[in-house]
This record gives structure tokens, C-alpha cells and sequence, in this order.
């Protein structure tokens, strides 16, 4: 097999539309696409191109040759999606460019949140002449989960952001950073000013378990835990103290396996990472050594990507126990039972995989010191931490469906002028890439209208003060700078005054020079 995609596949098909035989599956438009844990190549029809490893926004598509041994799983994986029974022997769909197309602008569009699914919207916007787009966020810094989200050993998924840098780079693209849509800016501003506004706020909460006890220090969301370690300015405060040797995960999803892997991991593997100054002070100190997650559900229907257990898989520097007994019915099991069979090192910190298991109660005094499950059995620990999703909030002035966390939307419009895209359209579900699709759909309701006439002209062009994309490349360089000092990609301003200070800086010498 000459190309393997491999565990940081963000799923955005760039690969699929540089593919000149047609090899990457599933593609757009084809059964699974929306759903699939990552993309596959076909060993058989692969000619070694190597355009598809060109065109991947986060380097996941490598050659076999260059794979490491924790990598190596890819390969059969690869394989196997297409050994039993080829689901695209007829090699259609492919993933078609659409297109264009044409557009009697001038259009202006606000993109109200500059996570993936917003800077995919905007790259669509700006596909069409006419069109200018600018993209507002409440933060000082944009990307949303990519760069407060995604856990810091794992680079390679923000590589993602080479593909946001080149949307700034377009005509037309503008950045309205460190406004808040509902507070400093309201709705019906907005629709003065804007012939359509987008909505891609994402899903700003967590779920919550609704037992008792979990008010207690030391219980806190995965949410906010992760947050904390990549440097949200909102959460510049440990949620826990970690100065227990057991915590406990509840949930087993992929931002469940982020946060017990980070607890886990040895400090000095971080140090080389873009995590939080604050965090690794704290877990340098921390005395956790045991992280034990669980899953209501047996393993077969564990939450967490095959990928991910893959890279968990391939770490020597931590022991993973699974607890019961396994039945093995299909690649992730059958990689669980093999990992629940290797030899364990009590020096080792590890990672409890216990199944079949819900929380009853937390139980304490003045904090946290176990957890009361459905077994009957009290598991010691003075970190709780939930991991059982994410979930929308209202939108100010915009319809709001307490049951899903959602906007309310046929294909991405609310109404003509308001649309909607990424998990605030249809839930927290999907992948990185999945947003491109959600964003696609999205545009095509807004150029519709655009066409049946029922888009306004903007009257005011005024905004509130805010960090232009010149700011935020003032910020971006001097974070990286300072990081490259130390051996790091970047060290991440964490206080919103010195976000606000760097972000100006470069305005300031630019006045000086023209004096």
C-alpha cells in the first residue's frame, strides 16, 4: 500500500478531489461520508501519487514507507475497509466540484464564530466574486476548537489551521475579533449592516449528569478541564486540584480519552507542546497516576474512534487496562482485547477502561472523594470529571430547540437572512472536516435567496472596536516567536489584556514609522 491515512484525518475530503484515480473513501456524497471515523485508500487502486498527501490540510495521508511503529495499524486498516466486500466498487459518486455559481453581489456577510465550521463558511463565501465576508468571535484569537479543543499531543489536527490561514489570506475576508454577538453587538445590528448573517457558534456547554454530588470541589466538566490545559482566556483557573492519585472520566468518547491520556502523560513529554504555561506547572505537580473511564455501555459501543485508540495504543510510556471480560466482534474490540493482554509495569501511570458502568452519586465532605457507580462498588478518587457531550446554548433573538441544543433550520437557514452552520445546526456530531459539507449546504440556502430576492442591502457599515487580522497575526507571530525560544510551536497568551496588547503592538509601530 503506498499511501495510508492515518489518526489525525480531519475528514474534509481535500484528499478525495486531489485523488486523480479515485481511491479515497468514503467520499462526498456517498453512504457514510457524514458518520465515517476517518477517510481509507485503496491499496489495490493507489498509483502512489502521492496528491492526495500534498493536498491534506493536517498531514494525516503519509507513505507507508514513512510510517511509525505506532502507526502501523493504519495500514491494515486501510486495507480492510475494502477487503470483504468493496463498498464503492462502482468507484460513484465521486466527490464533485459543483459548478460555480454566479453571483450578483455586492454581498456582505458576517460569520458570527471563527471556529471550523465558520472558516469553512467563509471559504465558501469567498469562492464567489461579489462577495466579502467578515468573521466576528467573542475571543481575541479564532480557530474555536482547533486551537482551544484539540489536545496538545496531538499537532498534527491543528495543522488544520495552514487551510484557515490561506481562507485569511482571500479578498475579501476581514476578522471582527473580541466582539461578543448579543453583548457589545446586537443581532438587529447585525442585519443592518449585513445582507446575510451566519451563525457557527458551536456548542458552548457541556452536559451535565444530574446526580447528586456533583456540585462538590473536585467535580468539574471535561469541558472546562480541557479549556483550562490549551489556554482558554475564560478558563485560566485549574477546575481541579489534582492532588489525588486516582481521577476518574465519565464518558468514553474522544474528548474522555483526550483528558485521561493528558492526565496520564509524564509532564515532560509536554513540555514540547503549545499546552498552557499554567497547566503543565499544575500536572508537573500533579500526583494523579491512575485515570479510570467509564462507559455505560459495553466496549463494542465504546464512544471513542478506532483512530484514537490506535495512537492510545501505541504509547509505551503508559499501561491501559480493560476491565471484564471481552467479546471480540470487530477491529476496536479486537484491539482492546490485545491491549487488556499486554504486560503492565506498576511503575507506569495507566488508564482504566472499566465498561458496563454508570455513575450513582459522588460522595464527600468538603470535596470529592469517590464515586458512588451502579455496581454498588464506591471508586476512590478526588477528581471527577464528565465527559458525556457537548451542547448548544440560545442564540440571542434566534429560535432555540431545548431538546437538541440547536437553532432551529431548514438546511442551514433560520430565515431569509439568518442561517446557521456547524453543531449549533445540527448538533455536536461529526469531525473537523464534517463541517466543510454542513457549510457547503449552508451556502447554497444563502445564495438561493440571495437570487429569489430576499436579501436586504447592509445601510451601516460601523462596527464596535475590535482585533482585525492584522491583530491577530500580531498575536499568532509573537506566540510563535516566543514558543521557538523555547523549543515549543507557540506559547499561547492566556489573559485577554495581553492578547489586546500584542494585537495592538503592531498598530502602534506602524504609527511610529509613518511619523
Amino acid at each position: 500500500m503506498p499511501y495510508v491515512v492515518t489518526q489525525s484525518c480531519c475528514a474534509d475530503a481535500s484528499c478525495v478531489l486531489a485523488c486523480p484515480v479515485n481511491c479515497i473513501h468514503p467520499a462526498p456524497g456517498e453512504p457514510g461520508f457524514a458518520t465515517a471515523e476517518m477517510l481509507y485508500v485503496d491499496p489495490k487502486a493507489c498509483v502512489d501519487c502521492g496528491a492526495c498527501a500534498t493536498a491534506c490540510p493536517v498531514d494525516a495521508v503519509k507513505p507507508h514507507t514513512k510510517l511509525t511503529a505506532g502507526e502501523q495499524p493504519f495500514v491494515a486498516l486501510n486495507a480492510a475497509y475494502f477487503d470483504t466486500v468493496d463498498p464503492h466498487l462502482d468507484r460513484t459518486p465521486l466527490a464533485l466540484v459543483p459548478a460555480k455559481r454566479p453571483v450578483e453581489g455586492p454581498l456582505r456577510v458576517a460569520v458570527v464564530g471563527a471556529g471550523p465550521a465558520g472558516m469553512y463558511a467563509a471559504d465558501e463565501l469567498l469562492k464567489h466574486s461579489g462577495v466579502t465576508v467578515d468573521v466576528f468571535d467573542r475571543l481575541p484569537t479564532p480557530y474555536g476548537l482547533v486551537r482551544a479543543g484539540v489536545a496538545p499531543d496531538h499537532p498534527t489536527t491543528r495543522q488544520v489551521t495552514t487551510l484557515f490561514r490561506h481562507i485569511e489570506g482571500e479578498r475579501g475576508f476581514s476578522y471582527v475579533l473580541g466582539v461578543e454577538v448579543g453583548k457589545d453587538i446586537r443581532h438587529d445590528d447585525l442585519m443592518q449592516r449585513y445582507g446575510a448573517v451566519v451563525y457557527t457558534v458551536g456548542a458552548a456547554t457541556d452536559r451535565t449528569l444530574g446526580i447528586e454530588g456533583e456540585e462538590l470541589p473536585g467535580s468539574a466538566s471535561a469541558t472546562h478541564f480541557v479549556a483550562w490545559y490549551n489556554g482558554h482566556p475564560d478558563h485560566t483557573e485549574p477546575p481541579v486540584a489534582l492532588d489525588s492519585e486516582r481521577a476518574v472520566v465519565i464518558g468514553n468518547g474522544n474528548v474522555a480519552l483526550d483528558v485521561a491520556r493528558i492526565l496520564a502523560t509524564d509532564p515532560a513529554r509536554l513540555e514540547t507542546t503549545d499546552i498552557a504555561d499554567h497547566a503543565l506547572e499544575a500536572l508537573r505537580a500533579s500526583m494523579v497516576r491512575e485515570v479510570v473511564l467509564l462507559g455505560r455501555r459495553g466496549p463494542e459501543h465504546a464512544a471513542f474512534t478506532l483512530p484514537e485508540l490506535i495512537g492510545l495504543a501505541g504509547r509505551t510510556d503508559i499501561d491501559v487496562v480493560v476491565e471484564g471480560e471481552l467479546a471480540v466482534t470487530d477491529d476496536k474490540t479486537a484491539l482492546l482485547a490485545e491491549l487488556a493482554a499486554r504486560p503492565k509495569d506498576p511503575a507506569r501511570r495507566r488508564i482504566v477502561l472499566r465498561f458496563h458502568t454508570s455513575p450513582v452519586r459522588l460522595v464527600g465532605g468538603d470535596r470529592v472523594s469517590g464515586l458512588e457507580v451502579s455496581s454498588g462498588d464506591v471508586i476512590e478518587a478526588g477528581v471527577v470529571l464528565r465527559a458525556i457531550g457537548y451542547r448548544g446554548v440560545p442564540v440571542p433573538d434566534l429560535p432555540f430547540d431545548e431538546a437538541t441544543g440547536t437553532v432551529p433550520n431548514d438546511h442551514g437557514r433560520v430565515a431569509p437572512g439568518v442561517y446557521v452552520a456547524g453543531w449549533i445546526k445540527r448538533g455536536p456530531s461529526g469531525f473537523i472536516g464534517t463541517n466543510k459539507t454542513c457549510a457547503e449546504e449552508t451556502v447554497d440556502r444563502i445564495f438561493d435567496d440571495l437570487e429569489a430576492g430576499l436579501l436586504t442591502t447592509p445601510m451601516r457599515r460601523d462596527l464596535p472596536e475590535h482585533i482585525d487580522l492584522r491583530g491577530w497575526r500580531a498575536i499568532d507571530r509573537l506566540e510563535r516567536e516566543t514558543g521557538a525560544a523555547q523549543g515549543r510551536p507557540r506559547v499561547k497568551l492566556t489573559d485577554r489584556a495581553a492578547l489586546h496588547a500584542a494585537a495592538t503592538r503592531t498598530r502602534r509601530r506602524g504609527r511610529r514609522r509613518a511619523g
